[in-house]
């Protein structure tokens, strides 16, 4: 009758040829004892053509010819004198991470085998050493840093098209946003022409704001907030009634409290918008005055988003520095002074020192470019 271990090596040697087929060449095996005897068993066992048999008979002879050359898996000794098979093995797994090892043990020994396991040998053999075992526990070892080969190579080319994809996924949303700031310039020139009598008015109240900003410290997501809520200050002027807007005498008590809604009117319209909504704010409080004399809500001092403080300031810049039909612009020195004067009272005391620390070439440059813009 056929015995159990009569079946064994056959399917050893199955499984082992699945292994053999994801190496192009043989199998290197670095084999390390200081027995010579137990090397020459081992090298008996892994035979050419399927495996390259190399062997050291000391730890310091291994790590040589580990930096010498690849090797699949390395099997070693754990008692050698010199460098140990469980210092070996820390080096071997610190340095070659990819590659099997498997240890040999005496049979009184199984313990340190175990513990060698623990700190990442692959298995351990007792001696004295048979080939079915020496076979099995290799092929086992091989297959098993082969699929975390390939787990290793999936993570990789996962985190690449991961990288990829963020890449695409953040160009569009570049894309996205310039078609954002490009609408919203296009909408801002829009309000402009139906209320003021002067062109370009977002554009520049917008790159002032942002000046000043600057100037405070502001960068990036701050300053893309401020710079939309500057260009959409006024969208609520679209609600209002062209006989209010357009009416070219003084308002009534009753037509200036239509005209003041614009500010709800915009605030309406933008605030539930995701990319807006820091913006909404800008549009909702920038009539609003440091002393509580503003409105809609008559909000003082700190009560007042920063942004539109600064707003505030930058608009008032503009206001009385653009040429209109009826009267010239004043002078941005003019500006400044007429800013100081009402530090406290409509502005940001801070801020309105902040501003007068900028120098007046400064406005004076963003003037100009805006009108050259303009005209192209």
């Amino acid at each position: 009758m056929d015995t159990p271990d009569q079946f064994f090596p056959t399917q050893i040697e199955t499984g082992l040829s699945e292994v053999l087929t994801s190496h192009r060449n043989a199998v290197r095996v670095l084999v390390v004892d200081d027995e010579p005897s137990a090397r020459k068993l081992l090298c008996l066992i892994l035979t050419p053509p399927a495996f390259n048999c190399i062997t050291a008979s000391n730890g310091e002879d291994a790590l040589d010819n580990l930096r010498r050359g690849r090797f699949d898996a390395v099997i070693s000794d754990l008692h050698m004198p010199g460098i140990n098979g469980l210092d070996l093995l820390a080096e071997v797994r610190r340095l070659y991470p990819r590659t099997a090892i498997l240890v040999t043990t005496g049979v009184d020994d199984v313990d340190t085998g175990v513990q060698a396991m623990r700190r990442g040998a692959d298995d351990y053999l007792v001696k004295p050493l048979r080939e079915s075992i020496v076979l099995a526990s290799l092929e086992s070892a091989l297959h098993k840093q082969r699929l975390e080969k390939q787990v290793e190579n999936y993570h990789l080319q996962l985190e690449q098209t991961v990288a990829e994809r963020t890449e695409q996924l953040q160009d569009a949303l570049r894309r996205i946003e310039l078609t954002y700031e490009d609408t919203l310039r296009a909408l801002g020139a829009a309000i402009d022409l139906r209320d003021n009598e002067t062109a370009g008015h977002s554009q520049r109240v917008c790159s002032y704001s942002i000046e000043i900003a600057l100037a405070i410290g502001w960068s990036g997501k701050q300053l893309g907030s401020l710079a939309r809520g500057a260009y959409l200050h006024d969208i609520g002027k679209l609600g209002v009634p062209d006989r209010v807007l357009l009416k070219p005498g003084p308002l009534t008590t009753e037509e200036w409290e239509v005209m003041k809604q614009h500010v709800q009117i915009g605030f309406g319209l933008v605030q539930d918008i995701p990319f807006l909504s820091d913006a909404a704010e800008i549009v909702l409080m920038h009539h609003e005055r440091y002393d509580g004399k503003g409105y809609p809500r008559g909000l003082k001092g700190n009560e007042i988003l920063l942004g539109a403080r600064i707003f505030s300031v930058a608009d008032t810049l503009d206001a009385i520095t653009s040429h209109r039909p009826y009267q010239r612009g004043g002078s941005f020195e003019a500006a400044r002074e007429r800013i100081r004067l009402c530090a406290g009272s409509q502005f940001d005391p801070d801020l309105v020192a902040i501003f007068l620390g900028i120098p007046v070439e400064t406005w004076t440059t963003i003037a100009r470019n805006q009108r050259q813009n303009a005209r192209h």
